[in-house]
């Protein structure tokens, strides 16, 4: 916000690549939906070979259950 009060070419420079690389983040969000989009059509229109591929893609994307920790002080939990 600075930046873009100031008047150094500095400051300039600065608020510049600022609203550069919102813009990059705001194309590779957009680029991402619109992916996430045209998978999702690829995904009703295909067979049922192509489903379980895209639902074992979608099982690895997703991040790892935390495991849950015990609260007291009884034995350990065998896992």
């Amino acid at each position: 916000m600075l930046s873009s009060v100031l008047r150094s070419r500095r400051a300039i420079l600065v608020n510049v690549a600022t609203m550069r690389a919102f813009a990059r983040a705001r194309r590779a969000l957009q680029d991402y939906a619109n992916l996430a989009k045209r998978l999702r059509a690829l995904k009703r229109r295909s067979d049922v070979r192509f489903k379980a591929v895209c639902d074992a893609i979608h099982v690895m994307m997703a991040p790892p259950p935390r495991p849950r920790r015990r609260i007291g002080f009884g034995p350990p939990s065998v896992s």
